[in-house]
């Protein structure tokens, strides 16, 4: 409750009212307790206060309870009690200003950022990455912004990842080692981050953090994270929470100690924060959280016990209040312990044993005085909410979401500009119309070089056809001359010898029949003619060959003309 006199009443002790410090509100706190012990209520008095006094929030709203703060509370016998008990009379119910949030954009408007301005350590624990794998992903990132290559979404860091990967041999002299296996591993993560829709987180618009910070008729708003569902996603909802801090110390300005803060984080569930992250990573936040307050920024964790936060980040923390611990294990009871000597001791009561007292709605409470330094711890009963306790229902949450000013409902409309998948998918079109276009270069000599071989071999094929095509016809030209000449030999013998038989034969013929009518006047003159009878059988004999021989050039000439037509002819 912001009070008339300007005061940052939050509980109420023995001794009267406890505020808090407003130049002291930026030194950070924290708020712990058991589950159901009252850290729900303790945040929503702190949070609407602020609002009261002008100061802007944020909070993680993990069961939808925190929604309520949009309305205006009401009396109850609760209330009339602690009424009584502080002295409070006639309190003014009042709703805070509120915008909700929703990293998936369901519940309220999206928040989103760009795989660069998240960065590759923040990455890499929300992958889940090893030291290897990290290192990897550095070099990932160095490549695209010394090409100028924009990673805003998934789509960009995968495709950037594949080019790196195909490109490992050209890029490691220059950046270093980049195993195919480190990439294959990134990319697994990517796709199993992909799976739980965190691929809705990156993109634009991307959330411009100055957003947070705004008033509404003089009040703070109160940022309203829907985290119901992102809670779900441990490493997401921490990332998350740890990319939004590094934002504000990168970007706000150096404000120093200020009257009130400029803005006022509280981050339920706490040891989320911390859990599986790296001691590189725990020390950056560490560096973060102790000078971001220097630029008006208070950070309240919420969490279960103080043993949850690493003690360097513990020790930043100033304005506490402690909820009840239970003790059932030695390991509680360590526990328990720890949180008692956080406190700057009460001589009226024993710390230790008062946590485990305290019951729903009470705390023990120190805050920063004006110089700084804690105050006695003290028993106390936290302040009632002016707002309503519990959730809202879905109809007032989208009346309230259309109420939001333009600029905050252009968040809805996302867009997808020129960035390093698409500068990579046109390389890579154009690398494989280039490697197609050599594969075809490739195929047409190929096939050239097939076809210069198939006609060599068509033309040896048809020398070696014509070769045995010419052999076959001497063949048989030689075979048809020999029998021609067979033929007309066989012929001229044949012939000859027909005809000499038939001239002999006619000539012997001849001269029996001429011998038989001369037989009488041939004895009278046989010594006359004995002598010219052995010349005329001499010269008969001559006559009868000579004839016979003409005979037969005449039939063998006749023949030879008949064979040599008949060769012709076929």
């Amino acid at each position: 409750m912001y009070t008339t006199d300007k005061q940052l009443y939050v509980a109420h002790s023995a001794n009267g009212p406890i505020h808090l410090i407003g130049k002291m509100c930026n030194r950070h706190g924290l708020i712990a307790g058991a589950t159901g012990t009252g850290k729900t209520v303790s945040l929503q008095v702190l949070a609407e206060t602020f609002s009261q006094a002008g100061v802007p929030c944020f909070m993680a709203d993990m069961k939808g309870d925190l929604s309520g703060i949009s309305q205006t509370g009401a009396m109850s016998s609760f209330i009339e009690k602690r009424c009584a008990e502080f002295g409070i009379e006639n309190p003014k119910f009042q709703p805070c200003p509120v915008r909700f949030w929703d990293v998936f954009g369901e519940q309220g408007y999206p928040m989103r950022t760009t795989v660069s301005a998240m960065g590759p350590q923040l990455l890499a624990r929300l992958l889940g990455l090893n030291e290897t794998q990290t290192g990897v992903l550095n070099i990932v990132f160095r490549i695209a912004d010394d090409n100028s290559l924009l990673l805003i979404d998934i789509k960009d860091l995968r495709m950037m990842l594949d080019f790196c990967g195909k490109n490992a041999s050209k890029l490691t002299t220059e950046y270093g080692m980049m195993t195919a296996a480190s990439i294959g591993a990134i990319q697994r993560a990517i796709m199993a981050l992909e799976s739980e829709g965190a691929e809705q987180f990156f993109g634009e618009p991307a959330f411009n953090i100055m957003d947070l910070i705004d008033q509404e008729n003089g009040r703070g708003i109160m940022n309203v994270l829907c985290a119901d569902k992102l809670m779900l996603k441990p490493k997401l909802y921490s990332t998350f929470l740890l990319w939004l801090i590094t934002e504000l110390y990168a970007n706000l300005p150096e404000v120093g100690d200020q009257e009130l803060p400029k803005l006022v984080f509280f981050f339920d569930e706490a040891h989320m924060l911390f859990e599986d992250t790296s001691k590189a990573l725990i020390d950056k936040i560490e560096q973060v959280i102790r000078l971001v307050r220097s630029k008006g920024v208070g950070i309240y964790f919420v969490t279960q016990s103080p043993t949850d936060i690493p003690e360097d980040i513990l020790g930043q923390l100033g304005n506490r209040i402690q909820h009840a611990l239970r003790a059932y294990t030695p390991k509680d009871q360590k526990a328990v312990r720890t949180a008692a000597e956080t406190f700057r001791a009460n001589p009226a009561f024993s710390t230790y044993e008062v946590i485990m007292e305290l019951a729903t709605g009470e705390a023990l409470v120190s805050f920063l005085d004006a110089k700084g330094a804690p105050t006695m711890v003290e028993r106390a009963r936290i302040l009632f909410p002016l707002s309503q306790i519990g959730a809202i229902t879905a109809g007032q949450r989208l009346d309230i979401m259309n109420a939001a000013p333009s600029y905050i409902k252009e968040y809805k409309n996302y867009f997808d500009r020129e960035s390093a998948y698409e500068v990579l998918s046109e390389v890579r079109k154009v690398a494989d119309e280039q490697k197609a276009a050599e594969e075809q270069a490739l195929a047409d000599e190929k096939a050239r070089i097939e076809a210069e071989k198939q006609a060599e071999k068509d033309r040896k094929a048809a020398e070696k056809a014509a070769k045995a095509e010419e052999k076959e016809r001497k063949a048989a030209e030689k075979k048809k001359s020999s029998g021609l000449s067979r033929t007309i030999f066989g012929t001229l013998i044949g012939a000859v010898g027909a005809s000499v038989a038939r001239s002999v034969g006619n000539s012997i013929g001849k001269s029996i029949t001429g011998g038989s009518k001369k037989s009488s006047s041939s004895k009278s003159t046989s010594s006359k003619s004995s002598s010219k009878s052995k010349k005329s059988d001499s010269g008969g004999l001559g006559d009868i060959f000579g004839k016979a021989a003409k005979s037969a050039t005449t039939t063998a000439t006749r023949k030879i003309t008949q064979e040599i037509l008949k060769g012709l002819l076929k």
